[in-house]
């Protein structure tokens, strides 16, 4: 039961982030910033071709863009071990996180459209599903060591 609530808590502090507008990590004073919806968006208008939704940055690469993009891979790696956790036991697990938490980039970056003094990239859906499979390499590469040390032990122990 406590898998399923981290994971939940994760995904709406995401949510909480992501509808916070001018967001700065710097200064964590705009973290509560009121949102407002903007009411002439529509789901055409973020996800038609040639939209904003598919174009690069508009500003700058400074702190403020790195620690961003920090932030992305970190909060959404996590999030993609908290969600391979919550699945059964079974061949293909570590793909099924990945293509849940992309999934969730995904739904999350259409959102933060919606907010204004927010913009949702597709760029940014690759780098939170890259820092989801970067968490989750991270677990597969200790879950394996720590299974090879198992073994060496049996082997010893014989």
């Amino acid at each position: 039961m406590l898998k399923k609530i981290a994971v939940v808590l994760m995904m709406l502090g995401i949510a909480h982030f992501s509808h916070t507008p001018h967001l700065e990590v710097t200064h964590p004073s705009s973290w509560g910033n009121a949102s407002v919806w903007n009411h002439n968006a529509t789901l055409w208008s973020i996800l038609k071709p040639g939209s904003e939704f598919y174009t690069s940055y508009s500003y700058g690469f400074n702190l403020e863009f790195i620690l961003r993009k920090i932030a992305h891979i970190s909060f959404f790696g996590i999030l993609a071990v908290l969600i391979y956790w919550n699945l059964q036991e079974k061949p293909g697990r570590y793909v099924k996180a990945g293509l849940l938490l992309a999934c969730f980039a995904f739904l999350d970056e259409v959102h933060q459209a919606f907010i204004i003094g927010r913009d949702g990239r597709i760029v940014d859906v690759f780098i939170d599903s890259f820092g989801g499979a970067l968490f989750l390499f991270f677990l597969y590469k200790t879950k394996l060591k720590k299974a090879q040390a198992n073994e060496y032990i049996s082997s010893v122990k014989k």
